[in-house]
């Protein structure tokens, strides 16, 4: 009986999965041409303000002492 109940609940969970990842399949659209122009707007970008982001590399610098700890490889350690 127990088994039973162990195989069953592992039947829901696999049906519940793939019933969510079906959902999802078909929420994804193309972008539209008229959308386009919103996601160019500079807010919208990964890396957003550079004069931020040059401030946020020197924070993370001091705190790591090492210079050009963001993306260089090698470290303060001297272990590259």
């Amino acid at each position: 009986m127990k088994k039973r109940l162990i195989r069953l609940g592992a039947a829901a969970a696999a049906f519940g999965a793939l019933v969510s990842m079906g959902g999802c399949a078909s929420v994804i659209t193309p972008v539209q041409p008229w959308e386009k122009g919103t996601l160019a707007r500079p807010e919208m970008a990964f890396d957003g303000d550079k004069l931020e982001n040059r401030f946020n590399e020197h924070i993370y610098d001091s705190r790591e002492a090492a210079s050009g700890g963001a993306g260089v490889g090698g470290g303060g350690c001297g272990c590259n």
